[in-house]
């Protein structure tokens, strides 16, 4: 059996309003959906972010959650949020025109256009009773509105200057996740994706500060390893490996 993805392997459910299209995924899952399944939301009631902060979903943007099913044995999950940015990137640059400031991914997967945040993704996994395991990806993009007060510069397609609707959007984030993750290939595909993640990388060679549960530490970005975690080389020449945290540039 080829486990390779294609186009024809997903399906779409678009609902005008819901809770959190994450939320509908994981019940999905645990009615038995077989995953490979897109759910849009023209707006979320309540959308969240990472660490359980709210992400405000008014109608404009997109909202789009993608359920998959034993995507690759646990030991090589570590590589999709790369593979998720990678694909969420080619899929922003396709709608940017040429005058727009550069799309970039911030590590692990924010994506930027000109160092200002236009996308939240949130992965949330969950064993099922009958021993599967499903996986969420929620997808929430500035399509023509930002949130108000944010904690950091914030953008917007639209601010960029692209007029594109928040379906012709996801329609190119549907074929670019499709092809990502065919590259992917359940995990065995982390070098190339790696490597195409790297390309889009904002901040390398640069100084950074990543904050972890319990600090915060300062240091240079030298890249992340074939694994996808961070490596930070702090100011007495150490490299560190790092494997979450949120990361401020400078």
């Amino acid at each position: 059996m080829n486990s390779r993805k294609s186009l024809a392997d997903f399906r779409h459910d678009a609902i005008s309003e819901t809770s959190s299209t994450n939320s509908v995924c994981l019940e999905r899952a645990r009615s038995g959906d077989p995953g490979n399944l897109w759910v849009t939301a023209e707006r979320q009631t309540g959308g969240r972010g990472r660490r359980g902060r709210p992400w405000v979903s008014e109608p404009g943007n997109l909202y789009a959650s993608l359920l998959l099913i034993d995507p690759a044995p646990m030991e090589r999950l570590g590589s999709l949020p790369l593979a998720v940015a990678v694909a969420v990137h080619q899929a922003v640059r396709a709608v940017l025109p040429l005058a727009a400031e550069p799309a970039e991914i911030k590590w692990p997967n924010d994506i930027l256009i000109g160092r200002k945040k236009t996308c939240g993704i949130l992965i949330e996994g969950e064993a099922l009773p009958d021993g599967r395991y499903a996986l969420v990806i929620g997808i929430g993009i500035n399509v023509t509105t930002t949130p108000d007060n944010p904690m950091y510069p914030v953008t917007s397609l639209r601010q960029q200057g692209s007029m594109v609707s928040a379906e012709e959007l996801f329609a190119h984030l549907y074929a670019a996740m499709a092809e990502v993750l065919a590259a992917w290939n359940n995990g065995k595909g982390v070098r190339e994706v790696t490597a195409r993640w790297r390309e889009a990388a904002c901040g390398i060679g640069e100084k950074i500060t990543v904050n972890l549960p319990d600090r915060s530490i300062l240091g240079h970005f030298v890249g992340i390893d074939d694994n996808g975690l961070l490596m930070l080389e702090t100011d007495d020449g150490k490299t560190m490996p790092i494997a979450a945290g949120d990361v401020f540039l400078k």
